[in-house]
């Protein structure tokens, strides 16, 4: 029973320590990344105003005013 506890024990340590040091290599991102984000942020609000202009168009041509 006591090897059995000193193999848990030991078990999450190493699972403990390994989620640590998988944490700490975590990639941060350069500046032409968070400007990329930015971009693609930006061109999905633009497509999001185009559809509604074209949606808008439409309810035009067909009668109907939003």
């Amino acid at each position: 029973m006591k090897l059995g506890k000193t193999v848990s024990t030991a078990l999450l340590i190493g699972i403990s320590a390994l989620l640590v040091t998988l944490a700490g290599c975590q990639k941060q991102e350069g500046p032409a990344e968070k400007a990329g984000k930015e971009m693609d942020k930006a061109v999905d609000k633009v497509g999001q105003q185009i559809e509604k202009a074209g949606e808008s168009v439409q309810d035009a041509a067909k009668g109907d005013k939003k």
